[in-house]
């Protein structure tokens, strides 16, 4: 896991890959290109577009222009149920405490304006070891272990 105290370039990366360096070109130019391997998202972009390219796209950059902001979760979703594979990630005003809940719609790499201390991120990511319901993530809901 990457360094972030003091940090706010980082990159938080939850993946074993390489991070993607291409730079990401917004939707609208994506759509007119046919090389780039690299999108971002901005709110209120609608992530089904990308379906049909999925194949070919190793990075989507989901804008958070704020926390409040939620339909950055549902573009997450929504890829990773498609299908999507590659490396998504939350950039912008990603907060600390939104990232175990980014993870669980499939986001595994932040891109967050502010730094975010390693010791309280590890805290936050350990807080619920097992989720109350499915998602987007491969991880067993508690109801079903109990009555699997």
């Amino acid at each position: 896991m990457a360094d972030l105290a003091g940090n706010t370039d980082a990159l938080l990366r939850f993946r074993d890959d390489e991070p993607h360096d291409e730079p990401a070109v917004t939707l609208d130019a994506f759509a007119s290109q046919t090389n780039a391997t690299a999108v971002r998202l901005e709110a209120g972009d609608d992530a089904r577009v990308l379906i049909p390219h999925l194949g070919q796209i190793a990075l989507v950059e989901v804008s958070f222009p704020t926390y409040r902001d939620g339909r950055g979760y549902s573009a997450a979703r929504i890829l990773r149920e498609a299908g999507y594979a590659g490396e998504l990630r939350a950039a912008g005003d990603v907060l600390v405490d939104q990232l175990l809940h980014m993870r669980r719609c499939g986001f595994d790499s932040f891109a967050p304006e502010a730094p975010i201390d390693a010791a309280v991120l590890e805290r936050s990511l350990a807080r619920y070891p097992t989720p109350y319901q499915a998602a987007a993530d491969a991880r067993v809901p508690v109801w079903k272990l109990r009555h699997g």
